[in-house]
């Protein structure tokens, strides 16, 4: 049963357990439904539990032990699984895009968090795990799901807009004018969650941080000064992101000589999945 620590209920094994019967339902419900997403339910809700469990052991030890270069060992842990992760969720996109996202992702991720943790939490000392750490998973969490977004739409719309495209570069556009509508449309999809969020704190939603906060005992409008700083600093973020990653990545749809690369000139082994991230979305999806 749970009891209080620190101004917080404390979870056990019970409390744990009645939380994924509620996941146990949700797969039941699926595969009455045959959805053919049970085993993915079942999977993700493991991989939530082993995930996180680890990672409460290991930031336990890192808090104890931290040391600059240890912090930022984990922070390049970080930027590279969100980067193949990310990379698992652009359907039809060309091959090779994990180093731009890698790219997109560590200036973001360590710029924006530094900026924050150095001029508006002031951290002493600057590679404070117990805050750089959880303010970079945040960064880098929204990062990457808005930079997915934002890429999987880029590379949809110019297929779609493959007869303009290729009128244009005819006519003797340059690759970047010829995809500039598609940026522009890729960009604000990316952005379109986030803005929601925004809209939505306070009035329909309280957030995580606010959220965790209040819970641990601290004062809500002390609690709702930090939401603030979280919320512009994600939107920041993904937006820098977005643009970066955009940038990086639409000329994989051209050639050097600079024509677009049509569906049937394409490589048909583009877009299998590889990695890790991508063994395991393949084997589970492959299982449903």
């Amino acid at each position: 049963m749970g009891t209080m620590a620190g101004g917080v209920t404390s979870i056990g094994s019970g409390e744990l357990v009645i939380a994924a019967l509620l996941m146990l339902a949700v797969g039941f419900a699926s595969y009455r439904m045959k959805l053919g997403m049970a085993k993915d339910i079942v999977a993700s809700t493991i991989r939530l539990f082993l995930q996180l469990l680890a990672l409460g052991f290991v930031l336990r030890w890192v808090f104890g032990n931290q040391t600059w270069w240890l912090v930022l060992l984990i922070l390049l842990f970080m930027i590279a699984s969100a980067a193949q992760i990310a990379s698992t969720r652009v359907t039809k996109a060309p091959s090779g895009l994990e180093p731009a996202m890698f790219l997109s992702l560590f200036i973001t991720g360590l710029t924006m968090t530094l900026a924050v943790t150095g001029l508006i939490l002031r951290v002493q000392p600057w590679y404070g795990a117990r805050v750089v750490i959880p303010i970079a998973g945040m960064i880098l969490g929204n990062s990457m799901s808005a930079m997915a977004v934002a890429l999987d739409r880029l590379f949809a719309d110019m297929d779609s807009r493959v007869d303009e495209i290729l009128a244009l570069t005819a006519l003797g556009a340059t690759a970047l004018e010829a995809a500039q509508p598609s940026i522009r449309s890729s960009i604000r999809a990316g952005l379109i969650p986030t803005l929601a969020s925004m809209a939505a704190a306070g009035v329909v939603s309280i957030p995580g941080m606010m959220t965790g906060q209040i819970l641990a005992g601290a004062d809500p409008f002390g609690a709702a000064k930090y939401q603030i700083v979280v919320l512009l600093m994600i939107s920041a973020s993904t937006t820098v992101c977005n643009m970066l990653a955009v940038r990086l990545t639409y000329r994989k749809r051209f050639a050097p000589e600079g024509f677009f690369i049509e569906a049937g000139m394409r490589d048909p082994e583009e877009g299998r999945r590889r990695g890790f991230w991508r063994r395991f979305g393949k084997r589970s999806n492959s299982e449903a």
